[in-house]
């Protein structure tokens, strides 16, 4: 058979209570320096979230972005000349100068291109349009479709710049300008004097 305890008071036990101490200075710099530590060791991870998969930067996603919607110009630009013959010169440097935006924007700021940057982009290829918009009967329609899709590309770039890291920021500023230079371009009457 057990015996319960007998059973114990605070009156039997002398509990010595005292002021917790301060810690001390050596203990906080060890402490300070525990969680720099920590917290440089988390920084150098291989940037993944929980489920496996690597982040992106910003800066590279919103490269690729742009160069992917150069690329639907380009489509336009090799479209719409190959249904006017006669407008393929006029187009000719305007197509050239958004190819070349694209080959500035696929190159990271280390100078390589980026992994998704078409190898193609700025060869002169003529590709169909992806856009699934077909390209107008009449000249002077498909120069305004043309116009729209550049100002339209400009305008969305305008709007990214807010959130574009410095170089990248100053880069799309530049390309939104002249997309909207070639807008007025593919409008304006060639050779008209104002």
């Amino acid at each position: 058979m057990i015996t319960p305890c007998p059973a114990i008071t605070t009156e039997d036990v002398a509990v010595p209570w005292t002021l917790p101490s301060r810690p001390s200075r050596r203990s906080l710099l060890a402490g300070a320096a525990g969680a720099a530590g920590a917290a440089l060791l988390t920084g150098c991870s291989d940037d993944r979230p929980a489920g496996g998969e690597p982040r992106i930067p910003l800066e590279r996603r919103m490269r690729e972005t742009a160069v992917r919607d150069s690329a639907r110009l380009l489509e336009r630009y090799d479209a719409t000349a190959a249904a006017h013959p006669a407008l393929a010169a006029r187009l000719a440097p305007l197509r050239a100068a958004v190819a070349a935006h694209s080959a500035a924007l696929a190159l990271t700021p280390a100078g390589s291109p980026s992994p998704s940057a078409s190898p193609s982009a700025g060869t002169g290829a003529a590709a169909p349009a992806a856009t699934g918009e077909p390209v107008p009967p009449k000249p002077a329609e498909a120069l305004t479709a043309l116009a729209d899709a550049e100002r339209s590309l400009s305008e969305a770039r305008t709007i990214d710049l807010a959130g574009a890291p410095g170089e990248l920021a100053r880069m799309l500023a530049s390309v939104a300008a002249c997309g909207a230079v070639h807008a007025y371009l593919l409008t304006s009457t060639p050779g008209a004097t104002s």
